[in-house]
Order: structure tokens, then sequence, then C-alpha cells
């Protein structure tokens, strides 16, 4: 093993973490690093500028007639234009973020490019408010700050100064600790942790077809929801036979069942299809079940 492979595989190492779940389940995950983070963070950005530009562009296709800069505002259409804009830009900055950061990925679309996710650091569900703090920091850690010395130039004497420290402050916060949490992961209780590369699809295909020997009913599957099922997946995902016994045994004691020792991967992955078979039929039927409690 050479010097570099040796230097990932230590870097790896210490992003190593066990998150306990709230049924005191263990299930393996790596803290996604510092610049990978900045990186997807950047490639969100670049997309909601050009997701701007195409917009800007689209206003004058459907023939509405901005005039000049200076009369811009002058007149009712360029008003509306005008609204339309600063309405377009903070829905834009705003509910990008917050729509996929609440989708079931938990990850925009930046971040699923580099395989991060954002997840709940107490292994619950990730929640509306969780989402919404950890986005709402965002402005006070970067935007401001940057939106001052680009606005006032790095010459602004002690006010702009005291902008710049309050920018490096929070832009070297993550490395500062050891989950590289940003303020806003501290103050919403998030963390950024690296998924899997591996198709759960993939698995479940080479898998033997067990489901003559495990058949779930409506009773058995009502007990669980989309929260669970996503656990599940990861617990597939990852293949820690530690981690799948844990699980096996925590559904079992929930819907009354014995599988014995040696078929819980067998045991998973029927409960998984199945499971995620009756959810996907109660939602077809406007029925859904986000988590064990609804």
């Amino acid at each position: 093993m050479t010097k570099l492979q040796t230097a990932i595989t230590t870097a790896n190492a210490k992003r190593e973490r066990e998150l306990i779940t709230p049924e005191g389940l263990a299930l393996p995950l790596r803290i996604a690093s510092r610049g990978s983070r900045a990186l997807a963070l950047l490639l969100d950005l670049f997309f909601l500028f050009v997701g701007f530009l195409v917009f800007i562009l689209c206003l004058g296709l459907i023939g509405l007639n901005l005039g000049s800069i200076e009369g811009i505002g002058r007149t009712p259409a360029g008003e509306l234009v005008g609204i339309v804009v600063i309405l377009a830009v903070f829905f834009s900055r705003y509910g990008y973020f917050l729509w996929f950061e609440l989708g079931a990925r938990g990850a925009t679309p930046g971040k699923r490019l580099l395989g991060m996710r954002v997840a709940a650091r107490g292994g619950q569900r990730l929640t509306t408010e969780m989402v919404i703090a950890r986005n709402l920091m965002r402005d006070v850690e970067v935007f401001i700050p940057a939106f001052f010395l680009m606005g006032n130039g790095f010459d602004a004497g002690l006010t702009g100064a005291a902008a710049f420290v309050w920018l490096a402050v929070f832009v070297l916060f993550p490395f500062c600790n050891r989950d590289a949490l940003r303020a806003g992961d501290l103050v919403a209780g998030t963390f950024v942790v690296e998924t899997r590369r591996a198709k759960l699809q993939d698995a479940i295909s080479l898998a033997p077809d067990h489901s003559q020997t495990y058949r779930f009913g409506e009773a058995e599957l009502a007990v669980y929801g989309e929260h669970e099922l996503q656990v599940l997946e990861g617990v597939l995902r990852t293949g820690d036979e530690q981690a799948m016994q844990d699980v096996a045994e925590a559904i079992c004691r929930k819907i009354g069942w014995d599988i014995g020792s040696g078929d819980e991967r067998e045991f998973l992955t029927t409960f998984y299809a199945a499971l995620r078979a009756h959810l996907e039929s109660g939602m077809r039927f406007g029925k859904r079940k986000k988590d064990k409690f609804s």
C-alpha cells in the first residue's frame, strides 16, 4: 500500500462513526469531509445561478417590455417584473435547500452528486424544524457577511474588517470539531454523512426468493412507516452483520416473530420488499405513514 493510500485510509477511518437509533440499534456511518461539503455548496449555488439566468431569459421570451435600466421601475410592467424577480430570488434561495433536504433523500443535487445527505445526529427522523434551522443559519454564517463585503469591498475600514472576521470564524468553524459541523448543524442537531454507492435493488435481485418462507400480513406491515423503511435500507446497504442482527431482533420483537439465528439478511430483505410494497400501495390511495408513531 502506497503512502497516499495509507493516508486516505487513515483519514476515512477518522470519519467513521456509529449512530445509535432511538430503538437502540447501532448503525455504522461516515462523516462527509469538509472539502466535499464546500464543493457541494458551490455546486448548489451554481445550479441556483443557472436556474435564475434561465428564469430571466424566460421573462424576456414571454414578451415583457423591460425598457431601459433607468426606467424599469417607472411603469406598471416594470414594477411587476421587479416584484417577480425579488420573489424568485427569495424563494429560490430558501426553497431550493428546503425542498431537497426535506425530500426522501435528504440532500440537495450538489450533495447527491458527491454522495452525501443530511441526517439527524440523534438517529431520529429528519424534521422540518431541523432543516429550516440549519438553512436559516446559512445566512448568518455566509450570505450576510459575504454580501456586505461584496457590496462595500474589503476597504470598508473597521466595519469591513469585522465582517471579514465574522465570515472567517464561521467558515473555519467545521475545522474546530471532529464531526465537521457548521454552526447550522450545531443549532439544528444535524450532520452530513456519506451515502453508500451500492444499490439496494441489486442486492435484492441477487438474493434468493424467500417470499414463500416469510409472509407478512397487514398487522405486521402496519407497524412501521417510511422512516423505518429508510433505516432498514441503510442497514441492508452497509451489510454490517451485527447491525442486521440487531435490526432483525428488533423487528421480530415488534411483530412477534422468531426467525432464529443466521437468517437475518434473508428476513430483512423480504421484510423490506414487503414493507415497501405495502407503503407504496397505501400512498396510491392517499394514505401515507411517515413513521411508526403516525
